[in-house]
């Protein structure tokens, strides 16, 4: 069942029938989801609307590779995202930020003198560095706002 999916637009909130789409899976399933895997709660608002963020997009993206894709079972699925949440949960406490795609490392010299003593992250092909630095910036915006929300 190896089918390309969409890339997830730059939006705030996201109905159940964009997330379907954005996902594979029906809308019926993902409010079956919801029952299963208690990690997963969209916000409600009128009429008890769902609206979905970008984490949880992910997290369903997640548990579908995990059911359809790697054959788990819903409670062997559920299992493994707690595993995940958890192994997330510990690098935060670490201080590990996860930045997919991006490897820190030390700058030295004049450039370093642009951005403080802090490290830069830098892609394989040497992308600008100062939209790197606003990408970390980013990056730790979000930490700070999904702490918020454990």
């Amino acid at each position: 069942m190896e089918k390309t999916l969409p890339a997830i637009p730059a939006k705030r909130y996201f109905t159940i029938g964009e997330v379907g789409e954005l996902c594979g899976v029906k809308p019926h399933v993902l409010r079956y989801w919801e029952q299963e895997f208690t990690q997963l709660r969209p916000m409600k608002r009128r009429g008890n609307r769902r609206y979905y963020q970008h984490h949880e997009v992910l997290m369903i993206r997640r548990i579908r590779d995990l059911l359809y894709d790697q054959g788990f079972t819903i409670s062997g699925a559920r299992n493994k995202m707690q595993e995940l949440l958890q192994t997330e949960r510990d690098k935060r406490r670490n201080g590990e930020v996860m930045l997919e795609g991006v490897e820190v490392v030390e700058m030295d010299g004049p450039d370093a003198d642009d951005f403080g003593d802090e490290a830069i992250a830098t892609t394989q092909s040497g992308t600008n560095q100062q939209l790197l630095q606003v990408r970390l910036e980013l990056f730790a915006i979000r930490e700070l706002l999904t702490q918020g929300l454990d």
